[in-house]
This record gives structure tokens, C-alpha cells and sequence, in this order.
């Protein structure tokens, strides 16, 4: 059986006080969040009981802070049998941003109100990093064919040399999902698939690339 690998549970613990901290939350309060006694979680941080986060307090309390699971000590990389596949899965924030395919859109939250569950295995092969990813919807006709009204999109925010591809970009307080290329020094061009759309070549300055898109799911 492949050994697990994954966040340890001491490391769980001292994330989830370091969390805590960054957000200004009492662990009691926090507690309460997820339907527990007042001293739960300071039991579970200074005692190490329990010694694990259950899955659903776990869950909760991930899309609260809006991170992966495998911060707060879910375990990956173990064999796929049958009961292991709810623990295996990896959460990924679905965050209630629309992305815009076409004129733009505001984006004022970034609480995650759902995740989307990746396997480890398959993130570990196309060098994604858990902690470093995020859902969210697209809006517009602009990237038809390539990404429909309502399809969700995974973006990787990691820092990576840049590469033409299609981006999530911000310009002012508008999130659109566009092919970025870098044409010329200085400037960035944003091109829709959808021929309606003209290119817009912008200066670099004028836009900042949130991350670049490296999977959609949507319906038929």
C-alpha cells in the first residue's frame, strides 16, 4: 500500500492556530462553527485531542478560512479502495466570483461557498499545487466555444513564468477569463474565442493576471 503523504497532524494543528490568528477568530467561536463544545478546538490544539479533525468539521472549517483540506490534516497519496475515496479527495474552494467572458463583471466576494473534490493523484501529475487553487463561474458568450456561459473553471494562482494561455485577469474591479499573450514588451493582448470580440492589446500595468485557467467542467 502506498504510504501516505500529506499534511502531519501536528502541522494540522499549529495551521489551524496560525489561521485563527491571521483571521482574528477565537478557537471557541470557531468551535461553535462547527457545533462543537467552546473548548473543542483549543483541545484538539494544545492536547492533540482528538487527534484528528473529523471530515466534516474538517470541511467546514477549510471553506471557512478558504483553503485546501490537506492544510488542516487531510491525508493524500493513499490506495484507492473503496471506503478511502470521500478522505482521498482533495476540497477545492468554489468562490462566488464570476469570471467574464464578455463585458465584465464585479467581484466583491471571496468566501468560498462550496468546494469541488480532485483526486491528489491527478493534481500531483499535472504539477498542481491544493493551496494554490480555486473555482469559479464563467459569465458571457465571449470564449465560446472554448468556455460556455456557466461553466466552471480551476485556476491555478501559483507564481509561474508567463506563458500564453488562457488567464483569469483583473482590470479595475472586473475579473475576465481571456487567451492572454504577450505580443509586444509592455503590453498584454486579451483575446476572446469568439470572433465577435475584437482583441484588446492593454499595457501590462493596466492588468493583473490572477492565475491561469487548467480546467473547466460544465453541463451538455
Amino acid at each position: 500500500m502506498e504510504k501516505p503523504v500529506g499534511t502531519s497532524e501536528r502541522d494540522a494543528r499549529d495551521r489551524l492556530a496560525e489561521l485563527a490568528d491571521q483571521r482574528g477568530v477565537s478557537l471557541a467561536a470557531l468551535s461553535r462553527l462547527i457545533r462543537r463544545n467552546g473548548t473543542y478546538l483549543q483541545q484538539f490544539i494544545t492536547k492533540g485531542s482528538p487527534r484528528r479533525l473529523a471530515e466534516q468539521d474538517r470541511r467546514v472549517l477549510a471553506q471557512f478560512f478558504g483553503v485546501a483540506e490537506v492544510e488542516l490534516g487531510l491525508s493524500i497519496g493513499k490506495s484507492y479502495e473503496a471506503e478511502e475515496w470521500a478522505e482521498d479527495f482533495v476540497r477545492i474552494p468554489r468562490l462566488p466570483l464570476g469570471a467574464s467572458a464578455g463585458p465584465g463583471s464585479f467581484s466583491a466576494q471571496e468566501i468560498p461557498f462550496d468546494s469541488f473534490g480532485f483526486s491528489p493523484r491527478w493534481l500531483r501529475e499535472q504539477g498542481l499545487d491544493p493551496k494554490m487553487l480555486s473555482a469559479i463561474a464563467v459569465a458571457g458568450d465571449s470564449m465560446e466555444p472554448e468556455l460556455r456561459d456557466g461553466d466552471e473553471i480551476l485556476v491555478d494562482r501559483a507564481p509561474r513564468p508567463f506563458r500564453d494561455g488562457i488567464h483569469v485577469v483583473r482590470m479595475g474591479d472586473a475579473l475576465h477569463v481571456k487567451r492572454v499573450q504577450l505580443l509586444r514588451p509592455g503590453h498584454l493582448t486579451l483575446v476572446s474565442a469568439n470572433r465577435a470580440y475584437p482583441p484588446l492589446e492593454v499595457p501590462a500595468g493596466e492588468v493583473e493576471v490572477i492565475g491561469r485557467v487548467v480546467w473547466k467542467g460544465g453541463r451538455l
